[in-house]
C-alpha cells in the first residue's frame, strides 16, 4: 500500500466518501491537499486538509471497512500532519460524529465549537455540511 496524492483518484475519492455518508459537493477541484491510501490502483483510504490561514481544516477521513484497524488511517492522519506543519499551520480543527475516541488518542481535544477561529468557521464543513450536533476537535501543531 502506498500514500499519495489524492489528485488521480477523484472519482474513487467521491465513492469512498459518499459510501460513508461524507459530503462531497464541496471538495476541491484539484484535490492539492488530499492524500489517499492505495493498493493495486484503488484507494483504500482517504483524508483532506482545508487551509485558512494559520489553520487547518481535518476533512474526509475515511478507510474502506476490509482496511480498517489496519494503520490506514494513522498513516493518512499524520501525512496530514506532517503536511500542516511544513505549511507552518498552527493548528487543525475538525468535526466527527464517529470518531471523537479516535481522535483523542492522536493527540485531538473536544473544544466548544465558539473557541474555532472565524475564518474556519466560515468553511462550508462548518457552515452546512456538517450537523450542528458534530463534535468539534482541535489539535496544536506544536505536539508533533
Amino acid at each position: 500500500m502506498t500514500f499519495e496524492s489524492a489528485k488521480n483518484y477523484k472519482q474513487q475519492l467521491i465513492a469512498l466518501l459518499a459510501a460513508e455518508n461524507l459530503p462531497t459537493a464541496d471538495l476541491p477541484i484539484n484535490l492539492a491537499n488530499f492524500r489517499v491510501a492505495v493498493q493495486n490502483s484503488k484507494i483504500m483510504g482517504a483524508i483532506g486538509l482545508e487551509i485558512y490561514g494559520d489553520y487547518g481544516l481535518l476533512r474526509s477521513l475515511a478507510v474502506l471497512p476490509a482496511f480498517r484497524s489496519k494503520g490506514v488511517a494513522r498513516h493518512l492522519v499524520r501525512d496530514i500532519e506532517i503536511m500542516a506543519h511544513k505549511k507552518s499551520l498552527k493548528e487543525i480543527y475538525l468535526l466527527t460524529e464517529t470518531a471523537p475516541d479516535y481522535f483523542a488518542r492522536k493527540g485531538y481535544e473536544i473544544i466548544p465549537r465558539i473557541n474555532v477561529p472565524e475564518a474556519v468557521q466560515r468553511s462550508s464543513e462548518f457552515s452546512y455540511a456538517c450537523p450542528q450536533s458534530a463534535i468539534v476537535m482541535k489539535k496544536t501543531l506544536h505536539q508533533l
